[in-house]
């Protein structure tokens, strides 16, 4: 029986695909279990994605300077007052900057305890990520991007903030709100309905 040869470009073509396949495996996926982390906030604290056991969480991507950003924060406020309803019910809300140092966003401390006051934030913690391994971990591409992680630890949302992909605070109005249709459903005991879209925003700065 004449044994199949495969040439060497084709095999090394065929291991690095097995290798893609099995990073894509560990990532973020919907219906999977939320890949673990710890990350430290601005008091110095460490936060293990693994605390909040048994709480409905909520991870936001958040760059300070991206316009997508600012349309949320200081031109509408809405999502501080997203944060602040969610909490309000008992859901963890994380925000992460995975900014390398010295790109666009990548804030201080004392410059990030700024913004979110001056923004009435109502998140549980700002957790900085600059090496970026939180960010790839999740596929993070935008800010702001939302996670959406259920009681169980499983990820039942990744994508927008809303559904009008524009840097225009008029358009918020007419969008429909998908971390809070999510966190709606999750309450009410039902399955996501809209469990996947497609992020919009400035691009995460690793």
């Amino acid at each position: 029986m004449t044994k199949l040869r495969i040439p060497s470009l084709l095999r090394a073509g065929l291991v690095a695909a097995g290798l893609f396949a099995a990073a894509a495996l560990g990532a973020a996926t919907v219906g999977q279990p939320a890949p673990a982390f710890t990350l430290t906030d601005l008091d110095g604290k460490s936060h293990n994605l693994s605390d909040f056991k048994g709480k409905t969480v909520v991870l936001e991507w958040v760059n300070p300077e991206c316009p997508f950003v600012v349309k949320h924060y200081e031109k509408s406020g809405n999502l501080p007052a997203t944060q602040k309803a969610a909490t309000a019910d008992g859901v963890v809300w994380l925000l992460i900057n995975s900014a390398a140092s010295g790109k666009q966003g990548d804030y201080d401390a004392e410059k990030a305890k700024a913004w979110l006051a001056k923004n009435k934030a109502a998140a549980t913690a700002y957790l900085r990520d600059a090496d970026g391994k939180v960010g790839k971990a999740y596929d993070a591409k935008t800010t702001p991007q939302i996670f959406v992680i259920n009681a169980e630890g499983t990820l039942v949302y990744n994508g927008a903030i809303d559904s009008k992909r524009s840097t225009n605070a008029d358009d918020i109005a007419g969008a429909e709100n998908y971390a809070k249709s999510a966190l709606a459903d999750l309450k009410a005991g039902r399955p996501v309905a809209t469990a996947t879209t497609q992020p919009y925003g400035c691009s995460v700065k690793y």
